[in-house]
């Protein structure tokens, strides 16, 4: 099973969609916690919708179930907790959201999207790494930069 994740911040949408298209993935799952943000204007919920399926034929759904809490997320972005106690919180989140429940084949192919450049400190990681953890299956892991 091959997952993707991506982060839009510091992409225009040249390289965000050319990326996409190359992977040759068949669904984005939005994983964010707010998907109209202003961030990036190719990446509002409905904007995104339509270009992902007009430039490169790809699905769009999203996934707040597998986003952070405003509780959560708010004190890490500020600095008040470190991103070991952030990921501490956010996988204990996961875990009794029983997020392993969804359907493995809404994932296999697909490409996780959060804002943050790299995976390193994101969420999207940590889902993808827990779903590997929990389904006992091999996940190839694919971050697109």
């Amino acid at each position: 099973m091959d997952i993707y994740t991506i982060g839009f911040t510091e992409k225009n949408a040249e390289l965000f969609f050319n990326l996409i298209s190359t992977a040759q993935v068949t669904r984005l799952i939005d994983v964010r916690l707010n998907n109209v943000s202003q961030l990036a204007g190719f990446t509002k919920k409905d904007d995104l919708k339509f270009f992902l399926k007009k430039i490169c034929n790809v699905d769009y759904i999203h996934m707040p179930d597998l986003a952070p809490t405003k509780e959560i997320l708010g004190p890490y972005k500020k600095g008040e907790i470190t991103w070991e106690h952030y990921e501490e919180k956010f996988l204990d989140l996961i875990a009794k959201r029983n997020i392993e429940r969804f359907d493995k084949n809404i994932f296999n192919n697909s490409c996780l999207l959060c804002s943050e450049h790299k995976p390193h400190h994101c969420h999207r990681r940590l889902v993808v790494e827990y779903l590997n953890k929990c389904w006992g299956t091999k996940i190839n892991i694919k971050h697109l930069y």
